[in-house]
């Protein structure tokens, strides 16, 4: 089955037909380094390495190269600076080394090369030269602008009215612009700020040029594949298309975006109090006024994957618990023990999966497979499939917890369960709910039955909670 992925350019799936199968190229714009990598952040991450990871199966590791680049001259960078006294590249490596530490966790495989925006400034100068040559661009008062007038392409990939991009770029008007809709290539800087010498003065790149220049130096003038969030869409990857145009070169193949991510049917936003970021989902927080437990990065991962990458994904608790819940059930089947029955090939999962893949990353249709293959006890299949998707990775190592092997008295949780099973009995709801709560803030989660309760490890398990038999 050929590879199919939506072409955001085209608003169709179309098969995926590399440039040259021997050096696929995809580059996806990475972070601006000023902060924490937010749970928003890292959604186009876990996407476009489940691509690499397909792209890499068919065509071989050694010939896909992934880019992604970190921003790190930015107006941001500059207000925590200013904020903080600290230098500008003492902020950007810390928070590249946190991006690092927050994407690992994720089980997300580093890119061939990831590109800092102020290692390529020459590059940039010399593609703004080139279409203020070409009249595209236009230099005035220590500006360089791109004009949008002299692209009849303009709005092409994002397929905007003209009313419609004035509003979502948020354009300023300004004496030294000719057109309120012309984007910043190259600005001025004061003394205080980031600044190279450039034939327009001291100055900085403006943010859309970055990319452009960055891609073009590592994959020429036309490569495979370009994605990022559907946010990005416009302003900034309509830009980034029409100042490529007009220096000459095509760009990209294939435009990929993911879906917006929300938490809990709201946009995600530090007045709402829902906005987390990778490192406080992973090792739990208790502020933003709520308390939530540390989760593996594994779950993360899979919880993004249960949505289709296009499609918007509403982050809540209740798909956390869902894929840590799964993934527990996937690490026991395939736990050393007794051999299990396979109903089918391992090889068939594998092919299965890389199919659901290969249609436009289907991720939920794949974890469906894998589903199938765990209550088949296909241990195999599962270890197979799992890996095109990047679970169930035992190099590093099985993080759920085995209450025998680590020396958890397993009959003393058994006791507070059977209870709190007895108080329900006696319709001592109020003692039940209490015993219930005493277990869950140590990390045991219950499932009621018709027999009794059964109880499972979470991974914020933690035994000093457990209260003492004779205190309850």
């Amino acid at each position: 089955m050929a590879i199919r992925l939506y072409n955001t350019a085209t608003r169709t799936k179309e098969d995926f037909v590399p440039i040259d199968p021997s050096n696929v190229r995809m580059y996806v714009c990475g972070p601006t380094v000023y902060d924490r990598a937010h749970i928003g952040n890292a959604r186009p991450v876990v996407v476009f390495d489940v691509l690499y990871r397909l792209l890499r199966h068919e065509y071989g590791a050694e010939h896909v190269k992934y880019a992604r680049n970190f921003t790190d001259v930015d107006d941001k960078i500059n207000a925590k600076a200013a904020e903080t006294g600290r230098s500008i590249r003492d902020i950007t490596d810390e928070t590249i080394r946190w991006y690092h530490e927050d994407m690992d966790a994720l089980g997300a495989l580093r890119p061939d090369h990831e590109p800092r925006a102020t290692e390529y400034i020459a590059q940039m100068i010399a593609m703004i030269e080139g279409l203020i040559d070409t009249e595209h661009a236009y230099a005035k008062d220590g500006h360089v602008l791109f004009e949008v007038g002299k692209d009849p392409q303009y709005g092409s990939l994002s397929r905007r009215s003209l009313d419609e991009m004035r509003a979502g770029a948020r354009v300023e008007v300004a004496p030294y612009k000719k057109s309120p809709m012309d984007f910043v290539l190259w600005k001025p800087s004061t003394p205080d700020l980031p600044s190279w010498n450039s034939p327009w003065g001291p100055g900085r790149p403006g943010w859309h040029i970055e990319c452009s220049a960055m891609a073009k130096e590592l994959f020429g003038e036309r490569f495979d594949i370009h994605g990022g969030g559907i946010d990005l869409a416009f302003p900034h990857h309509e830009n980034e298309c029409a100042q490529s145009r007009c220096a000459g070169y095509d760009f990209a193949n294939t435009w990929m975006h993911n879906g917006y991510l929300m938490v809990e049917g709201e946009k995600m936003s530090k007045s709402l109090g829902n906005f987390f970021t990778v490192d406080e989902i992973t090792k739990g927080s208790s502020s933003h006024n709520r308390s939530f437990p540390p989760r593996n990065g594994e779950v993360v991962r899979l919880a993004m994957m249960m949505t289709h990458y296009r499609s918007p994904i509403d982050w809540t608790d209740r798909a956390l618990s869902v894929a840590e819940k799964t993934l527990r059930k996937w690490w026991k089947l395939i736990d050393p023990g007794p051999t299990v029955q396979k109903s089918y090939l391992q090889n068939e999962v594998r092919r299965d999966v890389i199919d659901a893949l290969s249609d436009d990353l289907n991720t939920p249709k794949a974890i469906s497979i894998l589903h199938k293959a765990a209550s088949e006890g296909n241990e195999s299949g599962l270890r197979v499939g799992a890996d095109l998707l990047g679970l169930l990775d035992t190099r590093r190592g099985n993080w759920t917890i085995s209450p025998s092997a680590h020396g958890i008295d397993e009959l003393k949780i058994q006791r507070l369960v059977e209870m709190r099973d007895m108080a329900k009995f006696n319709k001592d709801f109020k003692k039940a709910d209490e015993l219930r709560d005493l277990l869950s803030a140590a990390g045991v989660d219950l499932k009621d039955g018709k027999h009794g309760s059964i109880w499972e490890l979470c991974s914020h398990f933690d035994a000093s909670k457990l209260p003492e038999i004779e205190d309850v």
